[in-house]
């Protein structure tokens, strides 16, 4: 198949149609972060962030656009100088000749988004959204927009069993998998929210499900959920839950546009090693 070129332009606009701009969190920052709307694209990159590894092999790999899920300048930023983290990868950007483009909360909600995504992984059908982007009377509808997914398995699994079924199915990380809640207990009821979901605990109760998939929880919160009777919960990496979304958004860019694309391997998660004690005792549990 010939390959095209496009322009920097053209693709937000595939992407902001996928991943409606209107979707996102009102704290969030997404969209066109540098980069001329009108420089042409022959090669476009996907990473889940854009550190500075990330930047440094876009640029070698020639790409003219960078899409990733995590906003570079999500907080408030006062200087992009060259010799600041940031202010680097803008530099290394803009000296290579890439825009940067982030499709964030707004991937989330949108179908098929990023949760899309993770649930299939995990082995449910995505249906209706944990917390919708509207408010409905009554049922929410299976289609919804919103952050999370909920669905089914096919057939009930302990515990044990999915939390290794959804080890095997995410990319592995440092990290691994964890979860809380007894190993025993049958589950088929699954929600899911990528990325970091703490804060969807009580919804994830009040939802009814048999177990909740997310990221970057905490202690305290997952023993009070826990106790209050809360679902299992199975807790993987933030990087992994996210960065299998890079392949759905390729694959629109490649539908939409013919152009080159390359998905950036590296694994940008910040943890690098765990560790369990070689004579320790296996702690009783609760």
């Amino acid at each position: 198949m010939a390959h095209t070129s496009t322009t920097v332009g053209e693709v937000r606009r595939v992407l902001e149609e996928a991943y409606p701009p209107h979707l996102a969190e009102s704290w969030d920052a997404v969209g066109l972060i540098c980069g001329d709307p009108d420089d042409s694209v022959t090669k476009v990159a996907f990473a889940l962030d854009c550190t500075q590894s990330v930047a440094e092999q876009a640029v070698a790999s020639g790409v003219q656009m960078l899409v990733v899920h995590h906003p570079l300048l999500l907080r408030g930023v006062t200087s992009v100088a060259a010799d600041t983290p940031k202010g680097k990868v803008i530099h290394t950007l803009l000296k290579g000749g890439v825009a940067l483009f982030a499709a964030h909360t707004n991937a989330d909600k949108a179908r098929p988004g990023v949760n899309d995504k993770l649930a299939e992984l995990v082995g449910i059908e995505p249906g209706r959204p944990v917390v919708p982007h509207e408010r409905f009377d009554g049922e929410v509808p299976a289609d919804a927009l919103g952050l999370g997914r909920i669905g089914e398995l096919p057939e009930p699994l302990t515990l044990r069993e999915f939390t290794q079924q959804v080890a095997n199915a995410l990319p592995e990380t440092a990290w691994g998998i964890r979860a809380a809640g007894d190993p025993e207990d049958v589950v088929k009821r699954v929600a899911v929210s990528s990325g970091s979901g703490d804060s969807f605990l009580d919804t994830a109760r009040e939802l009814g499900v048999d177990v909740y998939v997310t990221s970057d929880l905490r202690h305290h919160p997952v023993d009070e959920h826990l106790r209050a009777g809360g679902p299992a919960v199975i807790d993987t990496a933030h990087w992994a839950s996210e960065f299998p979304w890079t392949s759905q958004a390729r694959d629109i860019v490649v539908e939409a546009l013919k152009v080159d694309t390359e998905i950036i391997e590296l694994r940008t998660d910040p943890w690098t090693i765990s560790a369990h004690g070689e004579n320790h005792e296996q702690p009783k549990e609760n």
